[in-house]
């Protein structure tokens, strides 16, 4: 166990069978990042304030989404003048993570900076590469866990098609409200043909600039030209996309008025006219949808 910042400890599942060491610290708050219940190893009757963020140390796993809460619970022991001890099994690679995220947010620093003074105090710090994407991502945020964050929603998607390579569902809560059937003001895009509003500018997922016609030589295209552009939108699910997405990993996207084309979806992600690869890929062509913004009407 070893002192990380005032208030902040960073350990192992052992250093919970060391009540004395635990007492000694005055650690009163214990944030367990790790797969197995550590309720087991903490001294019998101990009153300790505890939180359990049960992950496993694997590139997929998804601790970004626990990052504002796992730091509110240790600035809540280090505010009231006592100590947060953070652990994982080998206090490596999650309880880095965390720790990392708690120093990037506390001193708004960025990911390599905080990453760096940790690992000056403990060496062995080794997040996986996985955790090291989502703190990048974190501070990208400003250290925010903003679930409404095209960079979020991006990212909620990828782990979804990580964890689930077969779908047979898609959690109800990743698709965004049907714009068709509730009001806003927000710029909204209408199928060209049939005039059926189908999603607002905040589903839209936009994606660095790709390489252009470099990036599709292996189609040795004659048509191909060094002209860089996007010519679909690329957006979260909506909800009258869900019974096209059950249980198969691509197909056509269809205006569910007209039923005219629109575009079409991959977990698997696809190819941008940009050159830039996005997964996973709902497109709709920028040229089967028309772009509405409300007027503002002055007297």
């Amino acid at each position: 166990m070893l002192l990380v910042d005032r208030g902040l400890f960073i350990g192992t599942a052992a250093d919970l069978n060391n009540p004395q060491a635990l007492a000694d610290a005055a650690v009163t708050h214990i944030l367990s990042v790790d797969s197995v219940d550590p309720g087991p190893l903490l001294p019998a009757n101990a009153a300790f304030c505890r939180k359990w963020v049960n992950v496993l140390d694997e590139a997929m796993s998804d601790l970004l989404s626990h990052m504002d809460d796992c730091f509110l619970f240790i600035q809540e022991a280090v505010e009231a003048g006592q100590a947060a001890l953070v652990h994982c099994q080998a206090g490596r690679s999650r309880s880095g993570t965390i720790v990392t995220a708690y120093l990037m947010k506390r001193y708004q620093l960025g990911f390599t900076e905080a990453y760096h003074r940790l690992k000056s105090i403990k060496q062995d710090v080794q997040a996986n590469s996985g955790f090291e994407e989502q703190l990048c991502l974190y501070e990208a945020m400003q250290c925010e866990v903003d679930t409404s964050s095209p960079l979020y929603k991006q990212y909620r998607l990828t782990k979804l098609t990580e964890k689930y390579p077969e779908l047979q569902q898609v959690p109800r809560e990743l698709f965004a409200v049907d714009p068709a059937l509730s009001n806003s003001s927000e710029v909204s895009y209408r199928c060209r043909k049939c005039r059926r509003t189908l999603f607002r500018d905040s589903s839209i997922l936009s994606h660095p600039v790709g390489e252009g016609a470099s990036a599709f030589s292996h189609k040795k295209s004659s048509n191909l030209t060094g002209e860089v552009q996007c010519t679909s939108y690329f957006i979260e699910p909506v909800q009258w996309m869900e019974q096209s997405l059950l249980g198969v990993m691509d197909g056509q996207l269809l205006c569910p008025k007209c039923k005219s084309k629109l575009g079409s979806f991959s977990w698997c992600g696809d190819q941008c006219s940009c050159g830039r690869w996005v997964t996973p890929a709902f497109q709709l062509h920028r040229n089967r949808v028309d772009e509405i913004r409300q007027m503002n009407m002055q007297k």
